[in-house]
């Protein structure tokens, strides 16, 4: 037989394959629950108080809310002011259930000039604010850490326009992504960010926190996709950037300080943002790669013969599949391999991509690069295929409680990490496994224990930021630094360019309300 009958014998094996259902962003944040690491009867929703599990972290000398404050709230937010302690907890807690603060109050604006008379008011009464969208983030940034007014986005959820010609859209910062994603695909767009909480995360904080996801490989980063933006800073002034030019050459470009800087310069209100043309054609591939030297192998000769309409590039280990086989019942499509790679082309051209696709793999074959493979091109089985690879944040989080971290590294180092830590942890954890974004040098390491286990913690932490400094990679790729990163910013950033941050904070919020404890150091 021929490589290429081999191959299509392989292909076909897609029909075998079970259909996942997606879970929502909302029951995997259930199952984080029911797995914290801080399980207290005496703590609301059985995680403890970030303040008590770090004692030594000192409330900032800012203003407690009186009913004098609510009042003025109230009268300015009419129906949408909440202090009622049992429907606050939602938004006290992260996404992971391991930070929880203690807001008194929760206010959810409508317009910019709402966010801006808050802020005001904020500013000049010494009230300090964290500022909410979805609250899928996972480092604790999007969460009180001791009594800061909650400002939530989400009734800010309003389309301006969407221009089919030149492919901008204009919204509010509070749109749903998925959503957002929904209506321009109407207009035969598509968003130029793709990620597993699309279902619930607002795109103001994806631009707050510089989100990356599976499509960063073919659009770039929000840097080079954002085309303009409107903020509101910490003592209500607004600043209004939200133009729809890709070309602005006149003096400096102020959004770009606002993106990625995690709600501590300034509340992002309203986006301008540009969408590239959808897809007509959407294929994925998924093959088997005996190490991950082969997985880079692969990614090199995609980056060759797929070029323009390649637009995913993903991986996970062996033990990645076993977690989604043991605690999903999902069924993988192909034979058992170390390593696997997910490889997505979309195209304006379904017979010309799924040849060319189908033409690199019967290579690859030819080449015994790869044994074995499966392409997919149905909505269905393409769906079906990501789901293995989207639903491994729920099949971690079955195991117990889950250690995750998101890293960047160079290439010729980045599986070596997966493989340090595994030594390192031994039997102290169920799983330890690698994946990720491998197509721009980003890394998921997770490792799970039956329970919070303060040892593994300790084996893990500091060690894995002082490794991935030692082999010039950085500690955050895409979920910002947060609560939980913030002390560890040194291991990524020089003193002179977290000076420069500090100035930048000092200068646009000198009474430091907006979003304390976050992102910068403590020293």
């Amino acid at each position: 037989m021929s490589a290429l009958g081999r191959l299509r014998v392989s292909f076909c094996r897609t029909a075998w394959f079970h259909r996942p259902k997606q879970p929502t962003w909302t029951s995997i944040a259930r199952l984080a629950l029911n797995t914290s690491r801080y399980n207290n009867n005496s703590a609301r929703g059985g995680v403890v108080l970030t303040s008590e599990r770090y004692p030594s972290l000192q409330r900032g000398d800012y203003t407690a809310v009186t009913d004098k404050h609510i009042a003025f709230f109230e009268g300015l937010l009419p129906g949408r002011v909440i202090s009622d302690v049992r429907d606050l907890d939602g938004y006290n807690t992260d996404w992971l259930k391991t930070c929880r603060g203690a807001s008194q109050l929760l206010l959810r604006p409508k317009t910019t000039e709402e966010v801006s008379q808050i802020l005001r008011y904020c500013n000049e009464n010494q009230l300090a604010v964290v500022p909410q969208g979805g609250n899928t983030g996972l480092v604790g940034g999007s969460v009180p850490v001791f009594d800061e007014i909650i400002i939530s986005t989400q009734l800010m959820n309003k389309v301006f326009s969407v221009d089919e010609i030149s492919g901008t859209l204009v919204c509010q910062s509070g749109c749903i992504l998925g959503n957002l994603e929904t209506l321009i695909n109407e207009h035969d767009l598509t968003m130029p960010l793709d990620l597993g909480a699309k279902g619930s995360c607002h795109i103001g904080g994806n631009l707050a926190t510089n989100a990356g996801g599976i499509r960063l490989l073919r659009f770039g980063s929000l840097h080079g996709n954002v085309l303009g933006l409107e903020a509101v800073l910490p003592n209500g002034d607004v600043l209004d950037s939200l133009t729809t030019l890709r070309k602005d050459n006149t003096g400096y470009d102020v959004k770009q300080m606002f993106i990625g800087s995690e709600g501590t310069l300034g509340i992002i209100t309203a986006v301008s943002i540009l969408c590239a043309q959808k897809p007509s054609s959407v294929n994925v591939a998924f093959v088997g790669c005996e190490d991950f030297p082969t997985v880079l192998k692969v990614l090199q000769r995609s980056k060759e013969n797929l070029a323009e309409i390649l637009s995913a590039f993903e991986f996970i280990d062996r033990q990645c599949m076993a977690l989604t086989e043991r605690n999903l019942n999902l069924t993988n499509p192909i034979t058992d391999n170390k390593f696997y790679a997910l490889i997505e082309t979309s195209g304006s051209n379904p017979n010309h991509d799924e040849e060319k696709l189908n033409h690199f793999l019967e290579t690859l074959m030819e080449d015994g690069i790869v044994r074995d493979g499966t392409l997919a091109t149905e909505t269905s089985k393409v769906q079906a295929i990501w789901g293995l690879r989207e639903r491994l944040a729920e099949a971690l989080m079955h195991d117990g409680y889950c250690y995750k971290y998101d890293v960047s590294l160079p290439l010729s180092h980045f599986y070596e990490l997966v493989e340090v830590m595994r030594e390192r942890l031994g039997d102290k954890a169920v799983s330890v496994v690698g994946y990720g974004h491998v197509g721009d040098c980003n890394l998921h390491f997770n490792a799970t224990t039956r329970e919070f286990d303060e040892e593994v913690m300790g084996l893990i932490e500091p060690f894995i930021y002082d490794w991935v400094a030692e082999h010039k990679g950085s500690i955050s790729a895409e979920h910002g630094l947060g609560f939980k990163k913030k002390d560890f910013i040194y291991h990524s950033k020089s003193k002179a360019a977290v000076q420069l941050m500090k100035d930048m904070k000092r200068l646009l919020d000198p009474n430091g309300i907006l979003n304390p404890y976050k992102t910068l150091p403590t020293d």
